[in-house]
């Protein structure tokens, strides 16, 4: 009988982040010290007022164990791409246009050629976002950073700031049943479920494959695969944000789908069915590899740790719907309705003939 395989096997507490980010309100404590006003407590965050009409939107950072599969595949000219992605689509989620981007790199040891490698991925990344990098910081910390093999070992993480005028915050108040939401393809795992992905792909982990090997059901180095970048939707989503009245904007990374459970802070009594997918092969991967190994990775359990081919949702009023598309059609990002906005105070998932209820 295969055992369950989960992304607390993994290695990563899903309780205990839970218990810990309680602890969140500590900071609270320090929204007095706001100069301008009040701080607006957002479903996804806070940002600040910076003037009468203005507030930013502040968001730090990182790509997890991410930097593991670089290492791995000893390519590190993308891994500063997602990291600037996680930054960045997380601004906009508030409706704000990234203003800068600054970068932070504890190595192992600065070593020229890695620099130049890292710094390519954050350049091409804030270019996509149309921003420049302002600062940053590389520390040589030996004693704290360990790598694969000797001096390659890092962590890279990237704070971005944006700003966006009071009327056009992206609030997530006023959802209502029927809302349509609306879902733009991810490019494959993205920057998340990594420890879980490492441990049933990667032989280096425990799993099966070398990093060079050709999976079926893949056409490229399951290594290169899981390198792909995350995509960066803030011009797309900028351009929606100019034409329609977004109602808000879900950055689909960390606890996948339950992470819209997020909205009900802002407009209570409301859930979402889900039930239009079409995973990259890569995921498939992931569960059929994880039963050769004797393990079972559930369809919930997919839903609550990847992306599953869509790694940002929107939510408009059913007005705006086939505009919404028409605009993302133009921008040259897939987008399609993943799902709706029910009555009902739950997450579930329609997919391959299955109902899934997500906690």
């Amino acid at each position: 009988m295969s055992k369950n395989y989960t992304y607390d096997s993994a290695g990563v507490n899903r309780k205990q982040r839970v218990e810990s980010k309680k602890h969140l309100d500590i900071l609270q404590e320090t929204f007095a010290q706001s100069v301008f006003g009040s701080v607006l407590k957002l479903p996804y965050g806070n940002i600040f007022p910076a003037g009468q009409n203005c507030y930013l939107d502040l968001v730090i950072e990182g790509v997890g164990t991410k930097v593991l599969i670089a290492q791995l595949v000893q390519k590190y000219d993308t891994i500063g791409i997602d990291a600037v992605a996680m930054a960045v689509n997380d601004v906009i989620r508030s409706g704000a246009k990234p203003l800068a981007i600054a970068d932070n790199i504890h190595a192992q040891e600065s070593n020229p050629d890695l620099v130049k490698n890292w710094l390519t991925g954050v350049a091409k990344g804030a270019v996509e976002s149309g921003c420049p990098v302002t600062g940053g910081e590389i520390g040589d910390v030996a004693e704290i950073i360990n790598g694969l093999t000797q001096n390659v070992g890092f962590d890279l993480v990237i704070a971005s700031v944006g700003a966006v005028d009071k009327n056009d915050i992206i609030t997530g108040e006023n959802i209502k049943s029927g809302d349509p939401i609306i879902g733009l393809a991810s490019s494959g795992v993205h920057s998340n479920g990594l420890s879980l992905v490492r441990k049933i792909l990667f032989k280096q982990w425990g799993g099966k494959y070398e990093p060079h090997d050709i999976p079926e059901g893949l056409t490229r180095e399951v290594g290169i695969e899981v390198l792909e970048p995350t995509v960066i939707y803030v011009k797309p989503l900028l351009e929606l944000a100019s034409k329609i009245k977004v109602k808000a904007a879900v950055h689909i990374t960390g606890d996948a789908y339950t992470k819209f459970n997020n909205l009900t802070r802002a407009s209570p009594g409301i859930g979402f069915n889900f039930d239009h997918f079409h995973p990259q092969p890569i995921f498939a991967l992931i569960q059929k590899t994880a039963a050769e190994l004797g393990y079972c990775i559930s369809d919930e359990e997919m839903f609550k740790t990847f992306n599953m081919g869509w790694g940002f949702g929107v939510i408009v009023d059913p007005d705006n719907f086939d505009e919404a598309l028409h605009i993302f059609d133009r921008a040259g990002v897939e987008s399609d309705v993943i799902g709706k906005v029910t009555d009902k105070q739950a997450v579930k998932v329609f997919h391959n003939g299955k109902q899934m209820i997500l906690n």
